[in-house]
């Protein structure tokens, strides 16, 4: 069922790591407009510009969890999650969306208490919320004449009013010891992915046992630590063959694979083709656009 105005924008570029920007989106619903089932490859955040709707998630257990959402608020869909949501027949909301991925996305929801198990915007700071709703408009209507760069800036802008809306001034030291612990390993991964590291070398970096950290890390990131550092190393693999002339062999090294054939099937892995024949593929988008 389709919606009363339907609007969204495919970024073309996707040489940025730390944040990548895939599309934005705008729509006013009719009632009961439904989306879904649907499983998203990138995060998918919607921001409820007005009226009400109804979200739905089928978590890790196989159980379906029900969010009631109004104006104000906002929901994030996690890749690999299977989900659906629809708009109130009273009263259809209408909304905004972004989608992105990007090896600091960890960090952001640390900072803004949102996780795989908490997945509903509400923010306590109105000033920022404001703020990220008006950004998020304009990423959904650019100007013709905006470049990339404009485009990626505009996102980091919303991870920040993102953060701070759902901050308020006396909880941003109040850190959790989770949150401590999740942020000291995301930086070790950051600081020493080309290392030959284990599992073991970033618990013992944080000071807790291998499977606690396994357990906290599934917990608040929906990942396992070997998939964030797995996912560290091929975002930077990536940024390499995009970005660079060196052999696949040498990337291999600088991302902590000296072994050139583990490599390439770790990166067919992430990707679904070799280094070579995507370095290829890549190179021929450029050269088209």
């Amino acid at each position: 069922m389709a919606g009363t105005g339907t609007l969204f924008h495919l970024f073309p570029n996707l040489y940025f790591v730390d944040l990548c920007l895939y599309q934005t989106g705008y729509e006013r619903c009719d009632p009961g407009h439904f989306f879904g089932p649907f499983v998203w490859k990138q995060y998918l955040f919607h921001y409820v510009l007005s009226g009400k709707g109804t979200f739905c998630v089928i978590d890790q257990h196989n159980e379906e969890k029900v969010y009631k959402i109004h104006a104000g608020q906002g929901f994030l869909i996690f890749p690999g999650q299977l989900t659906h949501y629809h708009a109130d027949m009273e009263d259809p909301w209408e909304y905004t969306w972004i989608e992105f991925n990007g090896v600091r996305v960890e960090e952001v929801l640390m900072n803004c208490n949102m996780s795989i198990t908490s997945p509903i915007y509400r923010p306590v700071n109105t000033y920022f919320s404001s703020k990220l709703r008006n950004t998020m408009l304009e990423m959904a209507f650019p100007e013709k004449s905006s470049t990339d760069f404009y485009s990626i800036g505009d996102l980091y802008k919303c991870m920040d009013y993102l953060i701070r809306s759902s901050q308020s001034s006396s909880s941003v030291s109040e850190k959790t010891p989770l949150d401590a612990y999740i942020k000291k390993a995301t930086q070790f991964i950051e600081q020493n992915f080309y290392k030959n590291i284990s599992i073991e070398d970033i618990a013992s970096h944080c000071n807790i046992s291998r499977g606690y950290l396994d357990r906290i890390t599934k917990q608040q990131t929906g990942q396992s630590p070997q998939e964030l550092l797995f996912k560290y190393r091929m975002s930077k693999a990536a940024q390499l063959l995009r970005l660079t002339g060196l052999s696949i062999k040498q990337i291999g090294k600088e991302v902590g694979y000296p072994d050139q054939l583990r490599f390439s099937r770790a990166f067919r892995k992430a990707y679904g083709l070799p280094p070579s024949q995507w370095r290829a593929q890549e190179t021929a988008k450029k050269n088209i656009t």
